[in-house]
């Protein structure tokens, strides 16, 4: 099986997978690398699991579930770089989905994404709610 659950051994790749999902999704998280792999840690040790999606014996993606509540929710899906354009990101969902036993799922999608938007609504993904954020400016 492609999906393969993550350990606390697998935080530092996590780590690194992440920091690369924080640049392509634009996202404003200040965390260093060390911070990221802590955070993984602490995922990993509280309501999350982590899977990575495996071809070939390489691993060509990840995402990071939590899993106490229902429906589960979609934290993180990462897609390397090197491997996009193969239809991995929608073989890896529906293998996921098939691994965590669901028919349903949430996610959150930043509003300037428009191609992680447009990836989520190919899969049939359909909007339910606008979160908003105030930030007074210095």
């Amino acid at each position: 099986m492609p999906v393969i659950q993550c350990t606390l051994g697998d935080c530092a790749l996590l780590a690194t997978l992440n920091r690369q999902l924080i640049e392509d999704e634009a996202s404003d998280n200040p965390m260093n690398w060390a911070q990221l792999e802590q955070r993984m840690r602490d995922f990993l040790v509280g309501d999350y699991r982590a899977y990575f999606y495996v071809i070939e014996q390489e691993i060509v993606g990840y995402a990071l579930v939590r899993v106490t509540e229902t429906p589960k929710y979609l934290r993180q899906f990462f897609i390397c770089r090197e491997h996009r354009r193969r239809d991995y990101g929608k073989a890896f969902f529906g293998e996921l989905m098939d691994a965590l036993g669901d028919e349903t799922i949430d996610i959150e999608v930043y509003a300037w994404n428009e191609a992680g938007s447009q990836f989520w609504q190919s899969l049939g993904f359909t909007p339910r709610s606008i979160a908003m954020r105030y930030q007074k400016e210095e």
